[in-house]
């Protein structure tokens, strides 16, 4: 292989690398959200809407499911459906009393998942960034925790 091809071979790599470890943008608060807080963790991530009453009765269920993880290599983390943004977030969150990260861009492109029109909708992503299951309708903490677990071969 020619130092050339060499050459775009490490561009190539480097660039998919830095894709990968971009920070996932600002948070519910406005903080912003770096790759290294959740990068090689599992996440659980919840798409909510204001208008979905399945919704509202499955986030005490996420934030249970939230505080039982913190600290063992998986995190809960929610997503707006309808894209809101800044104090309209914030506002949400607040009156629905989400207690978990709350991320103001949509995660999909960058764990490639599939678009859903139903919600609730909730992803499991394993500790590499793949998908492992798609749960569509209102989950529990502890439905949450045994596929987690049956995932995580525990």
């Amino acid at each position: 292989m020619g130092s050339l091809s060499k050459m775009v071979m490490g561009i190539c790599a480097g660039l998919l690398l830095a894709a990968c470890s971009e920070d996932f943008g600002p948070d519910q608060h406005g903080r912003k959200v770096t790759a290294d807080s959740l990068d090689g963790q599992w996440l659980v991530i919840n798409y909510w809407a204001e208008w979905c009453a399945p919704c509202r009765t499955e986030i005490p269920e996420l934030n249970a499911l939230a505080k039982s993880l913190e600290g063992k290599g998986a995190r809960v983390i929610g997503v707006n459906f309808d894209g809101l943004q800044g104090e309209d977030l914030k506002h949400a969150t607040d009156t629905f009393d989400i207690q978990f990260t709350v991320l103001a861009q949509d995660p999909a492109p960058r764990f490639a998942l599939p678009h859903n029109d139903a919600l609730p909708v909730t992803y499991i992503i394993d500790e590499h960034g793949k998908l492992r299951e798609r749960l569509l309708g209102e989950q529990t903490a502890a439905g949450l925790q045994a596929h987690l677990q049956r995932l995580r071969g525990q």
